[in-house]
């Protein structure tokens, strides 16, 4: 601590113990933790509450008052807590009777202020800081801590319970393995008093006729199985299992959810994965009693697992994929294809009872199809999955959605009937349906495929948040599709389908709704950037109206549409302006007429994401070499970057600076300068015309001008960016080092202003009417000035300054210690101005 703090510090506990004043500001005192935090963590002395007595006396003068703050009481407990973290400080504040006169049963355990959650809370935040040496844990033994910390895992505070629960992970942990001195041993082992003690308490909950009890222990196992992976859990382990096992046929207990949640967390464990514990049997059990949807979460869970009995897996397997069977058997009766599932694990008429009832139908396919999703999403899968059967029970669930199908069977109608535009159990199968897409085996369904989808697409029932999850799925099958016809042949089939599919998205970009016709703009960009290379997909997509109603949605009133709209149209750029095989004749008048609406967009738009989406569209067609010769680029690059510069929008401003950053790149290496690594090693003159040049484009394409002022940026991204660029054209300018050393700032010819810019650098945003020429300022065009500005600019300290944090003095201690002592005194000026 701080000389300076140390003076400031007794003001700072006499104004936060006096009951007159309000209740402090929460984040300052949750900073004045963490600053003793920070202080108590690597220094164990005993010297910070020896050498500052206030401390003491804070905690005494808030036990002295009748009914102290909640929050002043809460921050006490978690302050002594901390203080109390080393085994040397602990007994100093024990000498001096303060930690039982908080922490023990005559504390505020028997106070009204109890009944406060942030009492509650700070109270076990304090234990939990103090529990790091065995005179702390034996305190609170003694004294019934243990007790009150079990009852706090039942508190109405969700977060008092769960920090009640971790504290009783971490003494039970920090017992045993700070006390343990012999093995362990399956029957034998003697645990430590105060692990006994947790044990027993847990035996008992376990045990109990409460359910709430039942459930506390299993969440209180589950987080030590979690976190522990010492051998001594499974001793711990084997003493309860009998008890633990009975949950799973007892209906009288409601804790099958974390049951399935103890389980899986103990599979994750290397110490009981290997061992013969009885594990996987227990889960073989779980998975034939619990209900799909208490089970779920395991099941999944057990598939993802590297190390597993194949039997297990498969029955977790079989588990999953038993509502998506059922879905297939209810579809038609006789079954028409071949189902899911060759068995079931658990009773088929579980599943079949929760699919018919309206309750449970969509949450149980839901939580089943996030898994499917779950389980697609993994690069290697230890199981087979029927891909063929799992696509047709998915449009089958689609189906019965949009009311496309009839089924014959009873529970086909009951379940059709539940789910007709169930727009949740739409969603979920067509994120699964997409994620199927990468997989092999569904090539014959193709067909059928894609009349499920166009039937979504065409419907006017279909939700704007459906039908984006629709293109989304199409867009994915469509790839696979041309995946296909290459290597089948089957062109027909894929024009036939592209034609339909961009005949449903020229109604679907007139919508009257702006959601879809954002998502249809959305589709169609993904679509240009996966098969713009494909001949039948360029074919189809110029032969109808898209890109005509595509280019009219750059004026459309929604912001977002029209954003959607740039992004769109800047990718059809790529098709009807810029790919290599298409003739320039014809091409030309509509691209610079699009350019020139980007343009537009980009200079008057309102709203900024319109003006963001043109001028990332402008650095993607710069970085794909669209823009033309050499001078062309010149010429776009700094009409482009005068737009910006002056741009309301940091993210514009910050997109203009991309722009600058790749054609710096590609000016550099398209002359040859030593900063591009793909171009020969040119002699010193020839390196050095090729350097003057670069200059000169850089200088009439106006980027310093823009570079220097966005240094001085009021928004710190901007600023950044600008100075990582300076920084990376002084290194190709100035290979061997710059002649910054000499200090020749002060010499400067007249004219140049170095001095002035590196003052007005200085300022960063405050920095006033930044002129570009005239006066004192500099020549931002003139490439002599330009090259002494990259070569004597200090641009490590403007780097510096714009990585600091804004707020780097206010996080000081003493600044915090200052502004409380300055609330006080605000105060204490307005008591006596009313008088």
């Amino acid at each position: 601590m701080t000389r300076e703090c140390a003076l400031l510090l007794p003001g700072v506990c006499a104004a936060l113990a006096d009951p007159r004043q309000p209740g402090s500001d929460d984040t300052c005192l949750e900073k004045l933790l963490d600053w003793f935090r920070s202080m108590t963590e690597f220094d164990p002395s005993v010297s910070l509450v020896q050498d500052n007595p206030c401390l003491t006396e804070f905690i005494t003068s808030i036990l002295a008052l009748p009914e102290p703050s909640p929050s002043i009481l809460s921050f006490t407990l978690r302050l002594a807590g901390i203080l109390a973290s080393s085994e040397n400080r602990f007994q100093h504040l024990q000498q001096e009777k303060l930690l039982v006169r908080l922490f023990g049963a005559d504390g505020p355990l028997s106070s009204t202020v109890w009944e406060d959650a942030s009492v509650r809370s700070g109270w076990v935040e304090g234990v939990h800081s103090m529990m790091h040496h065995q005179p702390a844990l034996h305190f609170l033994c003694n004294s019934g801590g243990i007790d009150v910390i079990f009852a706090l895992q039942g508190d109405p505070s969700l977060f008092v319970a769960s920090s009640a629960s971790q504290l009783l992970v971490h003494m039970l942990i920090f017992s045993v393995e700070s006390e343990t001195t012999k093995p362990f041993g399956a029957k034998d082992f003697d645990w430590p008093v105060c692990a006994r003690m947790i044990i027993k308490r847990i035996e008992d909950s376990l045990q109990s006729s409460s359910a709430s009890q039942v459930e506390q222990s299993l969440k209180l196992l589950t987080s030590l199985f979690s976190s522990c992976h010492s051998r001594w859990t499974e001793v711990l382990w084997l003493g309860m299992a009998k008890q633990i096992e009975s949950f799973l046929t007892d209906e009288t207990v409601q804790a099958q959810r974390v049951l399935a949640n103890l389980l899986l967390n103990m599979a994750w464990s290397p110490v009981f994965c290997d061992s013969e514990g009885g594990l996987w049997a227990l889960v073989t059990s779980a998975l034939e009693h619990l209900t799909p949807v208490q089970v779920g979460p395991l099941a999944v869970g057990i598939l993802r697992l590297y190390k597993c009995p194949q039997d297990v897996r498969i029955q977790a397997l079989t588990v999953l994929l038993q509502p998506m069977d059922c879905i297939l058997r209810a579809a038609s009766q006789p079954l028409e294809y071949a189902g899911l599932l060759d068995e079931s694990v658990s009773d088929p008429a579980t599943v079949e009872s929760l699919l018919s009832s309206k309750s449970s139908c969509a949450s149980l396919l839901c939580q089943t199809l996030a898994h499917l999703e779950e389980l697609l999403s993994l690069v290697y899968l230890r199981v087979d999955l029927p891909y063929t059967s799992l696509l047709r029970s998915l449009m089958t669930i689609l189906q019965f959605c949009n009311g496309f199908l009839s089924p014959a069977s009873p529970l086909g109608s009951t379940i059709s009937r539940i789910l007709i535009n169930c727009f949740r159990v739409q969603s979920s199968a067509l994120d699964v349906l997409a994620a199927l897409s990468e997989r092999k085996g569904c090539d014959t369904l193709i067909g059928s495929l894609f009349d499920v989808l166009l039937a979504y697409l065409e419907s006017p029932n279909t939700t704007p948040t459906v039908l984006k999850k629709t293109f989304q799925a199409t867009s994915k099958w469509l790839v696979r599709l041309h995946e296909l016809s290459c290597s089948t042949s089957q062109w027909q089939q894929t024009e036939k389908i592209l034609a339909d599919v961009f005949l449903v998205l020229q109604k679907r970009l007139c919508s009257p709704c702006w959601e879809v016709r954002d998502s249809s703009l959305e589709f169609l960009t993904v679509l240009i950037k996966c098969l713009r290379d494909q001949d039948e997909f360029r074919q189809s997509l110029l032969s109808s109206e898209v890109p005509r109603l595509t280019e009219n949605l750059l004026e459309d009133p929604e912001s977002y549409v029209r954003a959607s709209a740039v992004t769109a149209v800047g990718h059809l750029a790529f098709i009807t302006f810029f790919a290599p095989e298409l003739p320039v004749i014809g091409n030309q008048y509509n691209k610079e007429n699009t350019v020139a609406k980007l343009q537009e967009i980009l200079s008057k738009d309102p709203e900024g994401f319109p003006r963001r989406a043109v001028i990332s569209m402008f650095t993607k067609w710069l970085r794909q070499g669209c823009t033309g010769r050499m001078e062309d680029t010149e010429r776009f690059v700094s009409r482009v970057i005068q737009t910006v510069e002056h741009d309301l929008d940091w993210e514009v401003r910050l997109g203009g600076l991309e722009l600058v950053e790749v054609f710096c790149s590609q000016t550099i290496c398209q002359l040859g300068l030593p900063g591009c690594s793909s171009v020969p090693v040119l002699s010193a003159v020839t390196s050095s015309i090729h350097q003057n040049r670069s200059l000169q484009i850089f200088c009439r394409a106006k980027l310093f001008s823009f570079l220097f002022r966005s240094l001085c940026d009021c928004d710190k991204p901007v600023g950044q960016r600008a100075c990582d660029i300076l920084f990376a054209l002084r290194g190709n300018f100035y290979p061997t080092g710059t002649p910054r050393d000499s200090q020749e700032t002060g010499e400067l010819p007249a004219g140049h202003g170095i001095a002035w810019l590196q003052r007005t650098l200085r300022q960063g945003s405050l920095a006033q009417n930044f002129p570009t020429a005239g006066g004192d300022g500099v020549d931002f065009e003139d490439p002599e000035s330009m090259m002494l500005a990259l070569g004597t600019i200090d641009l490590e300290e403007l780097h510096d300054e714009l990585n600091r944090s804004s707020d780097h003095v206010e996080k000081s201690p003493q600044s915090l210690l200052q502004d409380i002592l300055a609330t006080v005194g605000t105060i204490e000026e307005n008591e006596a101005d009313c008088y």
